[in-house]
């Protein structure tokens, strides 16, 4: 059995579906693949289930599927993932799009920055060797970089991209945070568990790499999204001071 999953929330993504899940399940590294799918109008999950066919054998389930009632947001999405992933036993839980904004080829990089150099949270940077995004319009080039620098100014964690959803944790982590009480469920949500990583005292390492804005589907950014992460922040930061992180 495979130590590493890979957990992609879905929404929509019949057009990328069975590129990414065949470019996941053909890396190097032996990982295994978790799709938790929000229902999607467009037939998403049946996709999944017809390549469980291709990929799965008696003895080893490579790709699972969880499927939800309705659209929930990214965060529970990933929560549920997480507790199918330690359920299962899996030592590292990795997060991904399915859009290729995140390339399955560096999903090793991160899981080695994890698993040979001792890092319980390593995250897949924009960031941390100068800006390194491909197919955005410059504002939100902006938006994005300087999003990262509000929340490190902030909350002063240690790393340059903040909002970052391409990671890598290991199991230890996932256990000592109390996944039932976070709070966001947008893109916050990545800030949220990067913040209480670093609070628990866990160790986090950025891995640079190249973000490229999708090409097929719909993005599911929004001003709600957005405002959840500014105002969010400040109160994250504020309820810290009033909280024991051992």
């Amino acid at each position: 059995m495979s130590n590493a999953l890979v957990i992609i929330p879905t929404y929509n993504e019949i057009e990328n579906i069975h590129s990414i899940i065949k470019e996941v399940l053909a890396q190097p590294k032996d990982f295994h693949l978790l799709i938790v799918d929000d229902n999607s109008p467009d037939g998403t999950a049946n996709e999944v289930k017809s390549l469980q066919e291709k990929y799965n054998t008696p003895t080893e389930t490579k790709l699972h599927l969880l499927q939800r009632e309705g659209k929930q947001g990214l965060g529970t999405a990933y929560i549920a993932g997480f507790k199918f992933g330690l359920q299962k036993g899996y030592k590292y839980l990795l997060e991904m799009d399915a859009d290729f904004s995140h390339n399955p080829k560096d999903l090793v990089r991160l899981y080695l920055a994890c698993e040979e150099s001792g890092n319980d949270l390593a995250i897949g940077s924009r960031y941390s060797n100068g800006v390194n995004v491909v197919n955005w319009p410059m504002s939100r080039v902006l938006m994005s970089y300087f999003a990262s620098k509000y929340v490190r100014f902030i909350t002063g964690i240690p790393i340059h991209d903040t909002t970052a959803g391409f990671v890598c944790f290991r199991h230890t982590v996932l256990e000592k945070i109390p996944l039932d009480q976070i709070k966001f469920v947008g893109y916050a949500f990545q800030i949220e568990m990067k913040f209480l990583t670093w609070k628990y005292g866990f160790r986090l390492t950025e891995v640079p790499i190249i973000f490229t804005d999708r090409t097929l589907g719909q993005s599911k950014m929004s001003s709600s999204i957005i405002k959840e992460a500014i105002m969010g922040v400040l109160m994250m930061k504020i309820g810290s001071w009033f909280k024991s992180f051992k």
